[in-house]
């Protein structure tokens, strides 16, 4: 198929090959006809698909995708506000703070005959990411989960063991909970790769060229409201401002753009060109590996976390255009602290470096292959030098960035310093998911290990008190940085870029809602 594939044809090492950055192999096709007119919509995303499994998606490009072509019981609603609308349910109701009752549309059909969507089908799928033997990264997501009972075909009702704060904000919106078929995913042997298995939404994936482009279409099957274009084109490009640039050569429609290019392109927009500013609700951090030497020494930790100069750090990578953090809750979130326990101080980090003889040290900074990254990393290289210690940045295209600090491979345990950027959802749980000890190699890359730091992630998914609540997560914060593995950047700010001949569906925090984009 001349690496064009109905769906994961290409291996994963295939796709793993080939040029670092897809947006450059793309742009240099002439084969790649981008700008194509009528009724192709063609949006940018940061990465390429890997896994089409809900349960064990890898990137948030992923869930974009998972959401037109898998129906959840519900969805975010497009908009400046995080609200939620039905999408595969005809009805849904909390009855009290651990039932909810829901009845499934009559016509939502999943593809390749697999039949009709059914309330075992919701059983199957929720309990799935529940169940720890599955192992999925997001079974924290259904913490509270006792069980789904199936009423009849369509109804059935979710049975929570105790209160779950982020049910309405994090779980049930998100691509945690898209609906699959349990007769599929048994007969795909239990998991979904690359290619899709009866999906469900709107639109359906179509074809899959790796580091070029995803199509999807409008799915024939789709009994309700049709989605306004034919077809989605997905164009992988990890930098924004190649991003830019392909915009302006007319081969996108719609697409993220680098922060620190938000003042020019708001002074002077491309022709025909929306911009747009969203606050964000990603993290950015330098991360340390308290497993591996240097790091695995505390008072090194905290050395380097006087090193670095967060505010010019974060100034030269956004041109001014974002502010520094104090954690990984956002502003607006439960949990957001006001300032940073250790901040910008040489001598600190010098006098500690020599109190423990660590005065020629050598280390390596691994990062995504980005410019915003690759600057920021250099000023953190600066800083580092400026203490005395030496700093090789290590540039990684996005296959094998994402896989670095994984138990399952062979790079966790040489991942020294990290920077490291997350996206999240709408409550801060969705911030400390990822730092308890049961995330050690597979997303805490630090290997960041408090039993109180667990605790209080667990607390904070039941305690329903917005008061305790902050309190919770400030304190799951100073732990982090107490720790000295974590020096927190940024939120960032989103920019984005859109022809006005469109309508972008977009969540609060400019993530997009491809089923929800439309003409203008």
């Amino acid at each position: 198929m001349n690496r064009k594939t109905q769906f994961g044809v290409t291996t994963r090492r295939e796709f793993m090959a080939g040029a670092a950055t897809a947006g450059l192999v793309a742009m240099a096709d002439p084969r790649i006809a981008w700008a194509q007119a009528g009724g192709i919509l063609r949006v940018r995303s940061y990465s390429d698909i890997q896994v089409m499994d809900p349960a064990f998606r890898l990137s948030a490009p992923e869930g974009d995708i998972m959401r037109a072509i898998y129906a959840g019981l519900v969805t975010n609603q497009p908009g400046d506000s995080w609200d939620w609308m039905p999408y595969a349910v005809e009805t849904i109701e909390q009855l009290d703070p651990t039932t909810i009752a829901f009845r499934l549309k009559d016509k939502i059909g999943f593809s390749d005959g697999f039949g009709q969507m059914t309330a075992e089908d919701v059983k199957f799928s929720i309990e799935r990411v529940a169940d720890p033997a599955n192992e999925s990264p997001y079974n924290g997501d259904w913490a509270s989960l006792k069980e789904v009972e199936v009423k009849d075909t369509l109804s059935g009702i979710i049975h929570l063991n105790e209160a779950f704060a982020p049910l309405w904000s994090s779980t049930l919106p998100t691509p945690t909970c898209s609906i699959l078929s349990k007769r599929a995913v048994e007969e795909a042997g239990g998991k979904i790769g690359a290619e899709p298995v009866a999906q469900s939404g709107p639109y359906i994936l179509k074809e899959w060229t790796p580091k070029q482009r995803t199509v999807l279409v409008r799915n024939p099957d789709w009994a309700y409201e049709a989605g306004a274009f034919e077809e989605i084109h997905i164009v992988p490009i990890e930098d924004e401002k190649t991003a830019e640039l392909g915009f302006e050569a007319g081969d996108l429609d719609h697409t993220w753009t680098a922060v620190s290019s938000l003042p020019r392109l708001k002074k002077s927009p491309p022709s025909g060109a929306v911009i747009l500013e969203r606050p964000s609700l990603a993290y950015v951090w330098v991360g340390m590996n308290e497993d591996v030497p240097p790091f695995d020494n505390p008072k090194i930790r905290r050395a380097v976390q006087y090193a670095i100069d967060r505010e010019a750090v974060v100034d030269a990578a956004y041109f001014g255009a974002a502010g520094t953090s104090t954690g990984i809750v956002a502003p607006g979130l439960p949990g957001h602290r006001a300032a940073n326990l250790y901040n910008y101080d040489p001598d600190k980090a010098r006098d500690m470096l020599k109190a423990e003889g660590a005065t020629n040290l050598s280390i390596t900074l691994d990062i995504l292959n980005k410019a915003e990254r690759l600057t920021a990393a250099q000023v953190i290289q600066a800083n580092l030098a400026d203490v005395g210690i030496e700093c090789e940045i290590k540039q990684n295209d996005s296959g094998t960035f994402w896989t670095l600090g994984s138990k399952d491979g062979d790079y966790w345990d040489k991942l020294q310093l990290l920077l490291q950027r997350f996206s999240m959802e709408p409550d801060p749980s969705w911030a400390t998911a990822w730092f308890v000890p049961e995330q050690i190699g597979v997303w805490n890359w630090e290997r960041f290990d408090s039993a109180e730091f667990g605790e209080l992630h667990a607390q904070g998914l039941v305690e329903t008190d917005p008061a305790k609540r902050d309190a919770i997560y400030k304190r799951a914060q100073d732990l982090m940085e107490e720790s000295g593995c974590y020096v927190f950047l940024t939120h960032e700010v989103v920019g984005l870029m859109h022809r006005d001949t469109v309508k972008p569906g977009l969540r609060p925090n400019g993530e997009p809602l491809l089923k929800d984009f439309a003409p203008a």
